[in-house]
């Protein structure tokens, strides 16, 4: 059950605030709060309700891994760009770091540190001799399990959104930032691009809100603080007294079917309308077939690359790369293309030093030799995907 706060109960009615919900699990007693991530005064009442209540545990909304990360703003600097294309995780970083550095971006427009009413949680549970409960799903698992569900263009398209919001991060009014101070700004970015991307919904909003729920009510201790973003509140309250599986929530999706057969099976159909045409139509269409073929992999994945400001070579290399990538399940345009940027423009210490400065601005991810290398393999991949679907009705009506 969760309970309003009300002047009976004395020992509460101090913490009384629209952002703070009492909740009773067992003999337990949580205070929930929710925070805009980019807000000064949730960062302070956060420190204040922890000061005030002295609870067992401080619950927060992180993961092993974003705890570390959200104490040390250095740890880009070993980031092993080398290792990221190598396991085809570039895709997935980017994402990432869009998101970081919309966050970023309204927090400096606010003068605040993103995460700040993390940070104040963190130490105020120090100083008090709390307990730190990390509450929220691993972000690996996370990001896998969207991945997982979505198609490559859907991906595509869920980058190109996330390169606007930068733009219109830029753009946001006033009276817009004041309204922002009052809620999550990134969960209201992602609450946007629910409704075109249904899994956002389902997996980052739906699936965590279960998952910080029962995390929060198991936590130990009698009295206990949460520190969430808003807008994961409705959705906690909403599951507060559901059961919820944990161990579905934290399993790695299995690669899908769909996904399986057309890794598979697009090659193999491109390599027989090769055939068809040469032994259908004779030599004059199967060399028709194969010139569309390469000048469309070719021209786009070069337009990706360039797009990507990649070094010259690195264009040369995606256009030679692409025509016969596109028909290996095994190896990608944009692969390749990341590692000749690498081997051309290795980033330098400086690169990783100035990485979480370069988020503040959109030019910054192109400017930045390890984010313009990740910009290089999406964007060669998207551009040599493009041409295989262009060249695709081009061979058919040739062979018709």
């Amino acid at each position: 059950m969760f309970l309003k706060m009300t002047p009976s109960e004395p020992a509460l009615a101090m913490t009384q605030s629209a952002n703070v919900s009492i909740l009773r699990h067992g003999e337990k007693t949580i205070f929930l709060v929710g925070t805009a991530h980019v807000s000064r005064s949730s960062a302070e009442e956060v420190e204040s309700l922890i000061r005030e209540h002295r609870p067992d545990t401080v619950a927060i909304e992180l993961c092993g891994p974003r705890f570390e990360s959200i104490q040390d703003p250095d740890r880009w600097k070993n980031m092993d760009i080398l290792k990221v294309i190598r396991e085809k995780k570039a895709f997935l970083l980017l994402s990432n770091l869009l998101l970081a550095a919309f966050q970023k971006r309204i927090a400096d427009r606010m003068e605040i540190r993103p995460g700040e009413e993390m940070l104040r949680a963190i130490h105020a549970a120090r100083e008090t001799g709390a307990g730190l409960h990390l509450a929220d799903r691993e972000v690996r698992i996370t990001l896998a399990r969207i991945w997982g569900k979505m198609g490559f263009f859907a991906k595509a398209k869920l980058l190109l959104q996330l390169l606007g919001s930068g733009f219109e991060a830029d753009k946001i009014e006033e009276a817009e930032i004041e309204r922002l101070k009052n809620q999550d700004a990134l969960a209201s970015l992602l609450q946007d691009m629910a409704g075109a991307h249904p899994v956002l919904q389902q997996v980052l909003i739906d699936e965590r809100d279960q998952y910080l729920a029962e995390k929060i009510r198991t936590a130990p201790g009698k009295a206990i603080v949460a520190v969430v973003g808003a807008g994961h509140v409705p959705g906690i309250l909403r599951y507060w007294e559901s059961p919820v599986n944990l161990g579905a929530l934290e399993t790695l999706p299995p690669p899908g079917k769909a996904g399986k057969i057309l890794k598979w099976g697009l090659p193999a159909l491109i390599l027989f309308l090769f055939a068809a045409g040469f032994f259908l139509g004779g030599r004059g269409t199967g060399m028709d077939m194969l010139t569309f073929w390469i000048i469309a992999n070719a021209v786009f994945a070069g337009a990706g690359a360039l797009a990507a400001f990649a070094h010259p070579l690195t264009i040369l290399t995606a256009m030679a790369a692409a025509p016969l990538t596109s028909l290996n399940p095994m190896v990608a345009a944009g692969w390749v293309a990341g590692l000749v940027e690498v081997f051309l423009r290795r980033p330098r210490v400086s690169d990783m030093q100035s990485l979480s400065q370069d988020l503040t601005h959109m030019r910054g991810f192109w400017n930045n030799k390890a984010t313009r290398i990740l910009l290089v393999v999406v964007f060669t991949n998207l551009g040599s995907s493009i041409g295989t679907f262009v060249a695709l009705p081009l061979m058919l009506r040739l062979l018709s």
